[in-house]
């Protein structure tokens, strides 16, 4: 893996993705997912955002390929699309929606909740900083 600064083409695939982010709509619908995958019904009533922002915003995230959607009958269900969606999202809660003082918090977010393995979260080093934000 390249540092973002040492490749222009990382950088701009970055910066658009993160522009995807950048909407409050799309946001808390993504936060909404990461909780599990949920029809449209279930997301506009979990999240308040109605129609046709809702629909609006869930097809600008299918056409970033953060979310994926699976037909039942006449429902369909959208979820997010990859474990690099969630970890952005996990990451960006830690941050922003609580009083984050530790590096532990922030890795703690990082760390899949739907992971099998429970993996072991360095209490000391390099990866854990003093204070984030």
């Amino acid at each position: 893996m390249s540092a973002i600064y040492q490749d222009r083409a990382l950088a701009d695939k970055a910066v658009e993705k993160l522009r995807v982010y950048a909407q409050p709509q799309r946001l808390m619908i993504l936060s909404c997912l990461l909780r599990g995958g949920r029809t449209v019904g279930e997301i506009e009533a979990a999240t308040g955002i109605g129609q046709p922002a809702l629909s609006q915003q869930l097809a600008e995230l299918r056409r970033a390929d953060m979310v994926v959607t699976r037909r039942s009958a006449k429902q369909v269900h959208y979820d997010l699309a990859d474990e690099g969606v969630g970890v952005c999202v996990r990451g960006m809660e830690a941050i922003f929606a609580g009083p984050v003082t530790t590096g532990e918090l922030l890795a703690a977010a990082i760390v899949s909740e739907s992971s099998n393995k429970q993996r072991e979260l360095p209490l000391s080093g390099a990866a854990v900083f003093a204070r984030v934000g």
